[in-house]
């Protein structure tokens, strides 16, 4: 769905906006694309005429979310997501900006390249999207990319997706040559030395798998020598996605030391847990690997602190030709953008997090990081903006949703919440009927 940009006035709800600390019962007032107001009362002073009013009684308001880590297709891999297939996605799960990553074919290495997918996203997609730009030329760890041209193009920030930069040199200059342009590095803490031939996390349940092991370490001696060198340099970085409680501890040391790093966890990770994969289930196998019920909670407890930045899908789409194969030889990765707020609710809904704090990590404080300009309810600000219902029951069917792939760890799922609706730039772009 894709309206025309009348006013829209959504009256009576619980509005949500952790960057002005609000949480109360409010109207929003949305007119050319922008938020006009944010408060108690609106309704009842009078808006202007034309204006369609919704009433949001029982229902939350909040700014869109902004989702900084999914891949897309396109260019080279349409076939497993399109910006057009994963726009629709994304607004179907409340997700009004995507944060597409570099590991495309060819990469997103220069210039002419940024300016593709930014052209290609304009004309097809329905929700913002943002490139993040390859760190190394190729993705292939030996030579930095141009920083300052590829952020001047329109690079929101600089990875090499799923692979790690195992030149210290490398990763030391990269740190160094975005500092001065302000720029932050976003990076895949795994040695890949240390993960070998390994297929999930390392333990117990793996080795009654008969499956060969990832160690935790594997993550945290990456990040140990990544946090050392923005020590060194005075960077801005973002390890990707941490999944132990070594990680954490060792994060915990950055900030306090007061390093620039910041970090994000996967929805897969903060909801599921190594013994989902139960009978060699490959849609939850992943990377960096499912992890133990201690490593779980202790990365809820790491986001609610907000030692933890973000909350983010880690969509991964795949065919079905990758996947339905044996546990070690099937790709990783799932599919997650329409899932991440219903699986995150689950948090809601189980005490582990408050609403305020869940927003603040998939908006707010993904906007801050990558310098956009959503992630609020300020009036003046782009009015992306999504209605949740956040106790409505309903049962994932992999058949409804609307990615390319299907390879879901929540198949059948039962979920209590969803977006009832999404706006983009004033635009109603996804509606539940």
């Amino acid at each position: 769905m894709l309206t025309d940009r009348r006013p829209i006035l959504l009256a009576n709800a619980r509005v949500i906006d952790p960057s002005r600390d609000l949480d109360g019962v409010a109207d929003v007032l949305i007119a050319d694309g922008v938020i006009r107001d944010a408060r108690r009362g609106i309704g009842a002073a009078g808006v202007p005429e034309g204006t369609d009013i919704v009433n949001c009684s029982g229902r939350i308001v909040a700014p869109g979310l902004i989702d900084m880590r999914a891949f897309i297709g396109e260019p080279g891999a349409g076939y497993r997501e399109t910006f057009a297939s994963a726009s629709q996605a994304a607004a179907a799960g409340g997700i009004t900006t995507l944060i597409c990553q570099p590991d495309t074919s060819p990469a997103i290495d220069n210039s002419a390249t940024v300016d593709f997918v930014l052209r290609r996203a304009r004309d097809t997609a329905i929700v913002n999207i943002h490139p993040m730009a390859a760190l190394t030329k190729g993705l292939r760890g030996e030579e930095m990319t141009e920083i300052g041209l590829l952020k001047a193009a329109g690079a929101v920030a600089f990875t090499d997706g799923l692979a790690s930069v195992a030149n210290a040199q490398v990763m030391r200059r990269a740190l160094t040559y975005a500092r001065d342009f302000d720029a932050l590095i976003v990076h895949h803490t795994e040695d890949r030395n240390l993960i070998g031939e390994g297929v999930m996390n390392e333990g117990e349940f793996a080795a009654r798998l008969g499956l060969m092991g990832i160690p935790a370490a594997a993550e945290a001696v990456m990040l140990e020598r990544d946090v050392r060198l923005t020590a060194l340099t005075g960077g801005r970085y973002h390890a990707a996605s941490l999944t132990c409680t070594d990680s954490l501890e060792i994060l915990k040391r950055a900030r306090d030391a007061g390093l620039r790093v910041s970090a994000s966890a996967s929805i897969n990770h903060l909801t599921l847990n190594e013994n989902d994969i139960g009978p060699y289930r490959t849609f939850l196998k992943l990377s960096p690997p499912l992890r133990t019920e201690t490593d779980r909670a202790a990365l809820v407890a790491a986001l609610a602190s907000g030692l933890i930045d973000v909350i983010m899908s880690d969509h991964n789409p795949q065919d079905v030709e990758t996947k339905r194969l044996p546990f070690a030889e099937a790709a990783p990765g799932a599919i997650g953008i329409e899932t991440m707020l219903p699986a995150a609710l689950r948090l809601i809904h189980s005490g582990e997090l408050d609403l305020k704090t869940l927003i603040r990590a998939m908006s707010t404080r993904p906007a801050e990081l990558l310098n956009l300009q959503g992630g609020t309810l300020r009036p003046g600000a782009p009015a992306d903006v999504i209605v949740i219902d956040a106790d409505v029951p309903w049962v994932l069917d992999r058949d409804d949703l609307k990615s390319q792939c299907k390879n879901t760890p929540f198949d059948e799922a039962k979920f209590s919440g969803r977006v009832v609706r999404t706006i983009v730039g004033g635009r109603t772009v996804f509606e539940l009927v």
